[in-house]
């Protein structure tokens, strides 16, 4: 019987690398254009940023593996200072003990709020909601808040620590 598994998408390697120490994920080498990593229970892609990256890993999942569940986790731009860097978000479903915001996936780091409509932003959710939405129903997209708009690259030790110190809050999600 092909068990069926949670897939876990990251657009960076930091983003991933808490998550694929914690659940001690092996990986696949035979992958070209992506990062796979799995363990019984769970697929995690390291897609790359932006549109198309995004896509075009999530179609080659779907396709070759049996996915019960689908999570996006990152970080995002915030535009209200107000709201603690570090501070978790789900956006596309109300959580219990879990901030909900709207967020919007633009192909180029923000610097201004102008014309900005979502207090998150970010270069994938969108194309990870829409694309695993045709494959099934049980998705999720956790998003860090990593910063203000700024389009400096955070550091990878700030995006593990970020994404590890969020981990227990959804957790229970995988």
């Amino acid at each position: 019987m092909i068990t069926s598994k949670v897939l876990i998408h990251t657009a960076l390697q930091p983003e991933a690398q808490y998550l694929i120490n914690y659940y001690k994920l092996k990986q696949d080498n035979s992958i070209q254009n992506f990062k796979l990593f799995f363990n019984d229970n769970i697929i995690l892609i390291v897609s790359g940023m932006g549109k198309t990256n995004t896509i075009d890993s999530l179609k080659y999942v779907f396709e070759n593996y049996n996915i019960k569940k689908a999570i996006n986790v990152g970080i995002a731009a915030c535009c209200d200072e107000s709201i603690k860097i570090g501070t978790l978000f789900c956006t596309n479903r109300l959580l219990p003990n879990i901030n909900f915001a709207p967020i919007i996936t633009v192909e180029e780091p923000l610097d201004s709020d102008e014309n900005l409509e979502t207090l998150l932003v970010d270069m994938e959710s969108s194309y990870f909601k829409e694309t695993c939405l045709k494959y099934i129903n049980d998705v999720y997209v956790f998003k860090v808040v990593s910063d203000y708009l700024d389009v400096t690259i955070p550091k990878k030790s700030y995006v593990i620590d970020l994404i590890q110190k969020s981990f227990k809050l959804w957790e229970k999600y995988i």
